[in-house]
């Protein structure tokens, strides 16, 4: 409906149907009222009785044409609800599952590709590793016992606070060394110790070496060094074959996935930390480490920014672990969190008969370990009595990766750590934008968890400085290679 005005001072009422029947040109009504008179003139009975009179007439008829409008129109107009479209005309319907369903499938194609990004090896960093390989053979600086023997008392001495990574990632490690001693407050108190696979350990160890860290102790070993029993050698290879098993799975039928649960589950086969072997050796600690008591388990895609020694300090209550979970609350909000029926299939009658669906989960990334707790407990024995549980049911029983089964082994052993410690899922694009610059910058600890890892060019640039400042861009190796600066 709308009005108009003429040169003549006549005003038109005009009434448009916008769609005729059958889908056919648009129809209008026009009806012209007489304007006020020009020069002053009075409307007077002569002028006012023929008005009323086509008015009368034409009203009824514009009110039917009115109805037939919104009858007509109804059936292929679509309004907003709440932000979504309430109907649609079949034909437009079919247009927009057709467009729906093409933009879910490049959201997951792009899902799949920035995974796939995320496991391949930077050139700056193989670059890095190969330099270091050579200066281990020429430079006997590089080859040097680490840590020097004057320190080795420190390694199994409880009075220190002894820290340990499981990595095959120089880089990375340097970062989380680095930045653990420039943000204590007691450095000379701290004690890494870097376990690292055979193909890694001597760029590991010549990294270490002629890089110094001032005031604390280093050690670097290799999974080679270690004269395991052949027991548990095998539950090692049979761990490791039942999570190549669980990526053969997945990956037989990617073709066949659609956007659902099962592409979320294929995703998480796709993760670095799912086929690592340092990172399944975490439920190994206590064989890895048979001198110590009480250890802090940083992940290598971490950055420590305040001081940590609290965490040697607190009471576990009997517990073997002391984590940050899954839920928070703070500036007046809380955070919903995950629960084990994110990651536990509650329709398998052997879950829902041994767990609780609605507790919350912990994280990986910054862990405290009473190790000695730990060895009278068989966590590690029902972690891989549950690995075998899944294999048989057909993997039905959990999504891959590293926590299902963790939280199964470490049910009932996990004291909460407060939340405002560690900052997690930075690697993540849809996660790393909910979380608030202020809560990043005031976390302990920050873990890069997800595909965007800061040292990769799919990498976050508003959090990668946060890593990239602990990177020693004085070395001549992180010039030379082109390491990531921010």
């Amino acid at each position: 409906m709308k009005f108009s005005i003429s040169a003549k001072g006549i005003k038109r009422l005009t009434i448009s149907s916008g769609v005729g029947a059958g889908g056919g040109a648009a129809e209008d009504v026009s009806l012209k009222i007489p304007s006020k008179p020009a020069s002053g003139r009075r409307i007077t009975a002569r002028t006012a009785i023929p008005a009323a009179l086509v008015l009368g007439t034409l009203l009824p008829f514009l009110f039917v044409r009115i109805a037939i409008f919104v009858l007509e129109s109804a059936s292929v107009r679509s309004s907003f609800d709440c932000g979504g479209w309430r109907f649609f005309s079949g034909a437009d319907r079919s247009l927009l599952l057709q467009m729906e369903r093409k933009a879910q499938l490049a959201k997951q194609q792009e899902s799949v590709y920035w995974h796939l990004a995320s496991q391949g090896i930077p050139k700056s960093l193989h670059c890095l590793s190969l330099n270091l390989v050579e200066e281990y053979a020429i430079n006997a600086i590089a080859r040097s016992r680490l840590p020097s023997p004057e320190y080795a008392t420190r390694l199994i001495d409880p009075n220190f606070r002894h820290l340990v990574l499981l990595t095959d990632n120089v880089l990375a490690a340097s970062v989380v060394v680095a930045s653990a001693v420039r943000n204590s407050a007691n450095p000379e108190k701290l004690v890494f110790h870097i376990v690292t696979n055979k193909e890694t350990y001597t760029p590991m160890h010549a990294w270490f070496s002629t890089n110094s860290i001032e005031s604390a102790v280093v050690e670097v070993r290799g999974l080679h060094q270690y004269d395991w029993s052949a027991e548990v050698n095998a539950d090692i290879k049979d761990m490791l074959d039942i999570n190549h098993l669980i990526w053969k799975h997945y990956h037989s039928k990617e073709k066949d996935l659609n956007y659902s649960q099962d592409h979320n589950r294929y995703l998480d086969t796709l993760r670095p930390s799912s086929r690592s072997l340092m990172n399944h050796l975490i439920i190994y600690l206590p064989k890895l480490f048979p001198d110590l008591k009480k250890i802090v388990f940083l992940d290598d895609d971490v950055v420590v920014q305040q001081d940590i020694s609290s965490l040697w300090e607190l009471n576990l209550n009997g517990k073997v672990s002391g984590s940050v979970f899954r839920s928070w609350c703070g500036n007046g909000c809380c955070s919903a969190g995950t629960k084990y029926m994110d990651y536990l299939n509650f329709s398998h009658p052997l879950i829902s008969s041994s767990f609780n669906g609605d507790r919350y989960t912990w994280l990986y990334g910054m862990n405290i370990f009473d190790l000695e707790a730990w060895r009278n407990t068989n966590i590690t024995e029902i972690y891989h009595h549950w690995l075998k549980l899944n294999l048989k049911s057909g993997l039905e029983l959990w999504n891959p990766g590293l926590l299902p089964p963790a939280l199964i082994a470490f049910e009932g052993q996990v004291h909460s750590i407060n939340s405002s410690m560690l900052v997690t899922d930075l690697g993540h694009r849809h996660r790393s934008g909910e979380i608030s610059r202020e809560r990043v910058e005031a976390a302990a600890v920050i873990h890069f968890a997800g595909p965007a890892k800061p040292w990769l060019e799919i990498s976050f640039p508003e959090v990668r400085s946060l890593w990239s400042r602990y990177v020693n861009f004085s070395n001549k190796f992180t010039r030379r290679c082109g390491i990531i600066t921010g």
